[in-house]
């Protein structure tokens, strides 16, 4: 099962949901991410949030079609992203997708994806693949160990920001601009923009936690 979460950033910034469609994938809207699957076409099977972002109007077109909703108050300790991703954590799913989580406030952005840092994504093997994911980019975390990575015309640059103060043995293999068991440190640039030069490689570290990001041009 795929569950994919739609929060209420800018719809422009949203990529073509359609692809992510399948009779196995779970929608999950966030606030006025939940009208925004109704104008595409798409019924959330689950609804979150406050809705302190939607007009009267679009709030009774959500209730017309999806009856009484519950309403989270908009004074709590956690935003209505982070209780449908802690929701969603519980749901054993093979792949969690996220949209509409970038590209508004910056505040929220940077919350939605510390998300993806959480000890209880990091530390269990069995969690699922998470990505947050745009237009214009697909982002994902990795622990240390060794990973493959195919090229994607649509996502030609590859990044790896360390979330960690420093991320420890670094090594690239089919890349543009290749690396041998590097140290880089947060704050440092040295990983940002490289490019695959053939259909496969591979990435590998030995400590500390990397932000993968794939972008288009």
């Amino acid at each position: 099962m795929n569950i994919c979460l739609v929060a209420g950033g800018p719809p422009e910034l949203l990529p073509d949901l359609s692809l992510y469609q399948s009779p196995s994938t779970l929608w999950v809207g966030i606030d006025r991410g939940v009208f925004i699957l109704l104008e595409k076409g798409i019924k959330p099977d689950v609804a979150f949030g406050d809705f302190d972002s939607v007009t009267g109007d679009e709030l009774d077109l959500i209730t017309a079609q999806l009856g009484e909703l519950e309403i989270y108050p908009s004074e709590k300790d956690e935003t209505d992203m982070e209780i449908a991703f802690n929701w969603t954590m519980s749901q054993k799913a093979e792949n969690i997708f996220i949209f509409g989580a970038t590209g508004g406030r910056l505040d929220h952005m940077l919350a939605n994806i510390q998300l993806l840092t959480r000890d209880e994504v990091l530390l269990n093997s069995d969690d699922p693949e998470i990505h947050v994911v745009d237009r214009l980019n697909m982002i994902t975390v990795r622990k240390p160990g060794t990973y493959h990575i195919s090229r994607q015309t649509e996502f030609r640059y590859v990044s790896f920001l360390p979330v960690t103060r420093e991320v420890k043995g670094i090594t690239l293999n089919g890349f543009k601009y290749p690396l041998d068991n590097m140290d880089i440190k947060m704050g440092f640039s040295l990983c940002v923009s490289n490019e695959l030069i053939s259909n496969n490689g591979t990435f590998s570290f030995t400590d500390g936690i990397l932000l993968v990001v794939r972008s288009r041009d």
